[in-house]
């Protein structure tokens, strides 16, 4: 309870109350006011300005800063490995796919391709955090580049491994008749003399001797190119096997083909005989690359051992008396 103030006048010899003047009383609350605002300023100014302190927002935002550096530090690290890992694809790429396939390997140069010159991240400047922000979203847009380039040619290597499929199916690989011991090897690739003539020429390709009508094979996949009767090669027939590779098979006794044919590799295409330029029932066997003359000596990889293929060749190096 506020204490009664009295004074004494002299007037009446009395004691009178004291009574407060109003404007004392609005003079006396706007310095309070004034005083408490001062204070609350300088209070403000202080803590605001002293080094530790934080507002409640500002540690929630230091919090979410702090996270999201984790988290690019993560996704680098995410990223690193997945570099890693794509190297190594890139390597085997070029150092076993396409050394396999005969295909030229993929530069450095082309699988980071399209990232100098042009400030690509100039939106991303200006932030507390923007080398950090820039330097992960380059990282990935590499990443990205290099597995789109890596895709693209693992596209390419599915397509030469198709042909190189084809190819192994298709390429002269067996020998064109039942020859097992190696006994009907009768004359091989070269320099020979001839059965008739009697003087040395050129031999294009291997005599087999076979009792007439042994069956003849297609020595891979193939479509029959011809199938006609010559002066020299007598009854001939000639598959074309793609890659540029041809073989002729000659002296037949009869056909089992015509001429558009598809044959697969050890499909029957005839049978001996000893027709044309022959001495005897024999098969004359010639393999041609790119319109060249090849030896089919080299041509049996699929059909003889190491061992074999050393007794075959040195029966095919005797210059002895051709059959045709």
């Amino acid at each position: 309870m506020r204490k009664v103030k009295y004074y004494y006048d002299s007037e009446t010899l009395s004691y009178r109350k004291i009574e407060r003047k109003r404007s004392r009383k609005i003079a006396i609350i706007l310095a309070f006011s004034v005083g408490i605002l001062g204070t609350s300023a300088l209070l403000l100014l202080l803590y605001l300005n002293i080094p530790g302190i934080e507002t409640p927002k500002e540690r929630k935002y230091k919090r979410e800063l702090t996270n999201m550096q984790l988290q690019y530090d993560i996704l680098n690290k995410r990223v690193g490995n997945l570099v890693g890992v794509l190297e190594n694809i890139e390597e085997r790429d070029n150092k076993i796919y396409r050394v396999y396939f005969e295909s030229n390997p993929i530069s450095e140069e082309q699988r980071q391709s399209g990232f100098g010159g042009v400030n690509r991240y100039e939106m991303l400047e200006g932030y507390q955090n923007s080398e950090l922000i820039k330097s992960t979203t380059r990282k990935i847009d590499i990443l990205s580049k290099r597995i789109s380039i890596q895709s693209e040619s693992l596209d390419d290597i599915a397509k030469l491994a198709k042909n190189k499929e084809e190819l192994l199916a298709s390429i002269p690989a067996i020998q064109p008749i039942n020859n097992k011991d190696l006994k009907r090897t009768a004359s091989g690739y070269g320099m020979r003399v001839h059965p008739i003539y009697k003087y040395r020429r050129m031999h294009n390709g291997m005599d087999f001797s076979a009792p007439r009508g042994t069956e003849i094979y297609a020595t891979g996949n193939a479509v029959v190119k011809k199938v006609r009767l010559t002066p020299g090669y007598g009854n001939l027939v000639i598959l074309d096997h793609g890659f540029g590779y041809e073989t002729y098979y000659a002296h037949m006794n009869k056909f089992n083909v015509k001429k558009g044919q598809k044959v697969k590799r050890g499909d029957i295409i005839g049978y001996v005989g000893s027709t044309g330029v022959s001495t005897g029932p024999h098969l004359h066997y010639e393999v041609h690359k790119d319109g060249r003359v090849m030896n089919p000596i080299n041509f049996y990889h699929a059909d003889l051992t190491p061992e074999e293929y050393d007794i075959m060749f040195n029966l095919s190096s005797l210059e002895n008396q051709s059959l045709d």
